[in-house]
């Protein structure tokens, strides 16, 4: 479980790139990259990190669920995500 102060890095590291973004695209169309200099790094979408909606892991994150592998597995097995089950042949 990762710590909550790096949960919380995140989130507000994505609300940067929302609050942002439009900034961003309209000084990178206009080729200010010195106005671009003054804006957060954090604003950066390349700075964001994928991590795992419950329990924060930041490694072994499938996009498609929004879980890691481990939570994922459990989940799986638990019959709690839809359209998902245990492969056997």
């Amino acid at each position: 479980m990762a710590k909550e102060s790096m949960k919380a890095r995140e989130v507000k590291r994505k609300k940067l790139v929302a609050k942002y973004a439009e900034k961003r695209k309209a000084l990178k169309e206009a080729g200010d990259y010195d106005a671009l200099q003054s804006i957060p790094k954090n604003a950066s979408p390349v700075r964001l990190h994928n991590r795992c909606k419950l329990t924060g892991r930041p490694k072994g994150y499938m996009r498609q669920f929004g879980l890691s592998r481990v939570t994922f597995r459990e989940m799986a097995n638990q019959g709690l995500i839809p359209g998902v089950r245990k492969a056997s042949w």
